[in-house]
Formats: structure tokens, C-alpha cells, sequence
């Protein structure tokens, strides 16, 4: 499934075994930067196997959609890129406690999703909806460098939709929404002085103790929003102070990670993490924020999809930020639905149950109604 010329893209196969496609995929590697050579290979292959899109390249970000005149238009989303590898490329299968695992880098988050959405891009013709396919890069990063803020500033259209599924892992579960993120710098200042006269000085270290006594007795927030919990989390998660071994610092730093639900603005949660610190001796600047995302499973697109998945599927919601946000913000309800454990995202033992590969495709058959839908443990 890939070139024997190292100049040419990599050939996929999006008609081969899901297993197969999705090793295939992560045996691309893509670091967020690095996403060229995946985006080639996702873009010859809907030009090779999908004459029904029509596709576009936008940076190494490939977006295929039908135009079919549907009376809804729904956009499945899933980022090409993966948080650096950590000796576990090329792919591989193991078997462990009688179940088939696929594991290497980016096999949970998120190139199993990738490959479910690749394959169902090249199968679905005539889908009941007109479909919108967006293969982007640098989700991994900071949201600046991601291309759906780049997208979304320049070109909103592409991003438009009734509905939209981003193939986050769920272990082929719902995950509606998400919440919000926002990084704060907290500094402390004091007075330098040699360590052997600490009379003279003021130790900037020191003065950050009361805002670690704080965190230590956060009681978070527990959010049930349209019956989905979520769990709020405000945490010390860097801390640096002082030049030498023989010197009272005279600054130190603490970064704080603040997760929000959904129902809170960015402005409400500065605002929150500013109470919870009051009447300290310290400086806060927040350096970089997102908006979570509200469930948006009352939507009749989402309502449509989950009858599709059948009763079983269990709906719950997302812990994390993803970029169903990014879709909210324009007006569009979002969830997340892919296979793998969230929780191996990032995990140097990375792995995908092959049947979650299976489930997922399966599912997603079933929705749009294509053959196939039943197979979902065929191997």
C-alpha cells in the first residue's frame, strides 16, 4: 500500500480491510509539520476512488464533499497529525487477553478515525446527505497553527453544516461536546539576595506556596448539561523559580490549566480562576483560551444519528477539548465518534482494538445507510 518510489506520494487503499488501511495510515508518519506526505496520499486517493467529490487541497489540509442538492449537509472531520513518536512506529499487531489490538503511534488518536472516514468517503456515492470530508493538520499544536482556525477565518463555508462528527476516539461511543480550555501564567515577584543573607531578600519561590495551597483545595465544578457530566479541573501543571543554587529568586512562574464545561465562556472562567486566587501577591495573564462546545444532541441531524447507532451506543461527554468547538462556534452541533480509548491517546503504548476499527465503520455504514452495516466483527 505505499510507493516504491520514496518521491511519490504513498498509495492508499481505501477499499482494502479497515485494519489493513488504518495501518497502512499510521505507518505514514505525520508530527504535527510533518503532514505532507499523509495528505498526498489521502488526496490521490479520493482523486483515485472517489470521482464523486469533488476535492480540494488547502495547505496539507484535504477537504472532499459531494454537492448532491441534499436537504442537509453533514462534515466529518479528523486531523492527520500525532504527537511525536516514542519508538512505536512502524505499526503492529498483538493479540493480549484474546483481543486483536493495532498499536503505534497515532492508532488511537486519531488514524483509525482517519480510516474509517477515508474508507466511508470513497464508499458513500449516494449518501441521503451531501457530505463534507475535512482531513486537516496541526491539531496536535497550538490552536493558532491548527488549519480549521485558518479555514474557519478565510474560508467559513467549507466548515458549514446541519451537523458535524469528528472522529475523535470514543471507543466507538458518543461523546457529545467538549469543554473549554485556558492556560493562565501565574508570577510571583520578590527580591534577589545571596542565600547565606536571606534577611535581605524576598524569595519569589515562596510566595507562590499560597496559590499551591489554593489549588490543593479546589473543589471543582460537576456540570449536567442536557445529561451529560462534566468535570472541571483547575491545576498547577508547570513551575519554575531561580537562577543558582546560592541566590533568593527574585521571580517565579507557575502555569495553571483550567478545564471548563461548556456552559461557561472564556471570559466566565478567567474570571473564576481570578476569585479562586484573590487577595494573593501574585500576577495572572491568561496565554491561551478556547471555548468548549455544548452537547448539541437535541439537533435533529444529531438526533437522526443517534437512532441510526441504535440504543446501545453509549452516549456520554467529552472530558477533553476537541475542535467540535470549532464547529459549534459557527453554529454547527458537533460530536465526537471514532475508535480507541481516549484514554491511550498520547500514550507511548498507543494502541486500537480492531473491532472498535470495525464497530465504527459499521456504524457509520448503517447511518448512511450503505451495505456492510453488520459486519462488524468480520475480520
Amino acid at each position: 500500500m505505499t510507493s516504491a518510489d520514496p518521491t511519490a506520494p504513498a498509495v492508499l487503499d481505501p477499499r482494502a480491510d479497515i485494519v489493513e488501511l488504518t495501518a497502512a495510515i499510521v505507518d505514514i508518519e505525520s508530527v504535527s509539520g510533518n503532514e505532507k506526505a499523509l495528505a498526498d496520499a489521502v488526496e490521490l486517493a479520493l482523486k483515485l476512488h472517489a470521482p464523486h467529490l469533488s476535492v480540494l487541497r488547502d495547505g496539507d489540509t484535504v477537504i472532499a464533499r459531494t454537492e448532491l442538492g441534499r436537504a442537509q449537509r453533514v462534515v466529518l472531520a479528523g486531523h492527520l497529525d500525532t504527537v511525536p513518536v516514542a519508538d512505536n512506529l512502524p505499526s503492529r499487531r498483538r493479540v493480549r487477553e484474546g483481543r486483536e489490538e493495532l498499536v503505534g503511534r497515532g492508532t488511537c488518536d486519531m488514524k483509525g478515525g482517519v480510516a474509517v472516514f477515508l474508507a466511508l468517503a470513497v464508499e458513500a456515492s449516494d449518501p441521503p446527505v451531501d457530505l463534507t470530508w475535512i482531513f486537516y493538520d496541526h491539531e496536535e499544536v497550538a490552536a493558532a497553527d491548527n488549519s480549521l482556525t485558518r479555514i474557519a477565518a478565510e474560508h467559513p463555508e467549507h466548515l458549514r453544516g446541519d451537523f458535524a462528527i469528528l472522529g475523535e476516539p470514543t471507543s466507538a461511543g458518543v461523546e457529545g461536546g467538549c469543554k473549554g480550555t485556558m492556560k493562565l501564567e501565574v508570577t510571583a515577584r520578590g527580591v534577589a539576595a545571596h542565600s547565606a543573607r536571606d534577611w535581605v531578600g524576598v524569595n519569589a519561590v515562596h510566595r507562590l506556596a499560597p496559590v499551591l495551597e489554593r489549588l490543593a483545595g479546589y473543589r471543582a465544578r460537576r456540570a449536567v448539561i442536557d445529561g451529560l457530566e462534566y468535570r472541571e479541573c483547575l491545576n498547577a501543571v508547570a513551575i519554575d523559580g531561580g537562577i543558582a543554587g546560592n541566590v533568593i529568586p527574585d521571580r517565579a512562574h507557575a502555569t495553571l490549566n483550567y478545564r471548563f464545561a461548556p456552559d461557561t465562556s472564556v471570559e466566565q472562567a478567567e474570571a473564576h480562576v481570578r476569585e479562586v486566587l484573590a487577595g494573593l501577591d501574585v500576577e495572572i495573564e491568561v496565554s491561551d483560551a478556547a471555548a468548549g462546545a455544548l452537547p448539541g444532541l437535541d439537533s435533529p441531524a444529531a438526533q437522526e444519528f443517534l437512532a441510526a447507532l441504535g440504543g446501545d451506543v453509549p452516549v456520554a461527554a467529552k472530558q477533553g477539548w476537541t475542535d467540535v468547538a470549532r464547529f459549534s462556534a459557527l453554529g454547527t452541533p458537533a460530536v465526537n465518534f471514532g475508535p480507541g480509548d481516549p484514554l491511550l491517546a498520547h500514550t507511548d503504548d498507543e494502541h486500537v482494538p480492531t473491532e472498535d476499527l470495525r464497530i465504527a465503520l459499521a456504524s457509520l455504514r448503517r447511518w448512511l445507510g450503505l451495505p456492510g452495516a453488520d459486519a462488524t466483527l468480520a475480520s
